[in-house]
């Protein structure tokens, strides 16, 4: 198979689809990569380490585009390179579909087969989807505290505190990976930190391996008791392919303090607040209601050598199995593949993302026959 590496387009988007390393092991077997110039740059790969690990080095998106296969990316295509997919050309990226009915259709129209790294479930886990979810969980804590300073616009507030003085309050809405690498690290820095959880049993989890942190049941009355006193949220919630729940209303907001923060992790998802809207690292924050918004969609852009690591020791095995064996072919290997194929064919293929659009939704496997 030839496999196409393009250069990310999206504003402020350092990470790259594969590393040098996984180049290697598709040579290796017997397949063509090619990778356009700079593509690695961002993460602090050079095209030189490209070539030694045996890719060719095209000019430009549209040379990649035209000779690949399967395009292996990061974020989710933006125009000019949906413009260049192709009837039955493999995409593997996250594509967080559910959040943008205009990107669903135009994708789908191109006939391409769009695998999602974000909706491949494996015993009820979401393996692509976790060493992400890692990163932006840790960096919620550390940029949310980094904006409660004066001088970024927060209240002032040192989570941590110091002696004589309270550290500051963290509240974080969901205890899967993202929560729970917020809490780690909120907890790490000193604050007071409360988990909302609806799962009892994760919350038993939690409470026993979360050194630092509480555990609270999630629901609007336990919220709006913690508002008034919170310095810093941090939206984890995270429903699998789907929109997010706004679990925080402008109503919410007013009942928290001026210059205090909110971080929205789920913001690539469409945000869990009424008020959320996707920002950039180069304009991070904006105020609603005196609450300083976080929205950042492509949060672990920001340290992208770290990033692009983690995601390709996550996405290495399935990238394998789609060069050697095809869609139809790696799905039969791996049936779990299956629920990370969200348009084939011309047809949107994953549930979630139909429901969230009110779209016709097809079978996966019948698309590709």
């Amino acid at each position: 198979m030839i496999v196409g590496i393009p250069t990310e387009t999206k504003p402020q988007e350092a990470r790259v689809g594969m590393i040098p390393g996984t180049v290697a092991e598709l040579v290796r077997r017997g397949h063509r990569v090619v990778v356009q110039a700079g593509a690695g740059s961002g993460a602090s790969y050079d095209d030189q380490a490209y070539q030694t690990a045996g890719a060719e080095i095209l000019p430009d998106a549209a040379a990649v585009f035209a000779e690949a296969e399967m395009i292996v990316k990061v974020k989710e295509p933006q125009p000019p390179e949906i413009a260049m997919l192709r009837p039955g050309q493999i995409l593997f990226t996250y594509l967080h579909l559910a959040a943008d009915k205009t990107l669903t259709e135009s994708l789908a129209a191109t006939g391409c087969t769009a695998i999602a790294y974000e909706t491949i479930e494996v015993n009820r886990r979401l393996p692509l989807l976790e060493p992400m979810s890692e990163i932006a969980g840790r960096m919620s804590s550390i940029v949310g505290s980094y904006h409660l300073a004066k001088h970024r616009g927060g209240r002032g507030i040192l989570l941590g505190g110091v002696p004589g003085v309270s550290p500051g309050r963290v509240v974080v809405l969901g205890g899967g990976t993202a929560g729970v690498n917020a809490a780690r690290v909120a907890a790490g820095i000193g604050a007071d930190v409360t988990i909302l959880e609806v799962d009892l049993e994760r919350m038993r989890f939690l409470d026993i391996t979360m050194e630092g942190a509480h555990t609270l049941f999630s629901n609007e009355a336990n919220l709006s008791d913690l508002l008034p006193r919170v310095d810093l949220i941090i939206g984890a919630v995270l429903v699998p392919g789907a929109k997010a729940p706004k679990l925080i209303t402008r109503d919410m907001l007013r009942q928290m303090p001026r210059g205090s923060v909110f971080v929205d992790i789920a913001v690539d998802q469409g945000g869990c607040a009424e008020t959320s809207r996707p920002t950039t690292h180069q304009d991070p924050t904006f105020e609603e209601e005196g609450v300083l918004h976080y929205c950042v969609a492509n949060m672990p852009g920001a340290y992208a050598r770290t990033a692009t690591q983690a995601l390709n020791n996550a996405t290495y095995t399935w990238t394998i199995l789609l060069a050697d064996h095809g869609v139809a072919g790696a799905c039969r290997s791996r049936p779990e593949l299956i629920s990370g194929i969200n348009t084939a064919g011309g047809a949107i293929t994953y549930s979630p993302v139909a429901e969230a659009h009110s779209l016709p939704l097809a079978d996966a496997m019948a698309c590709l026959e």
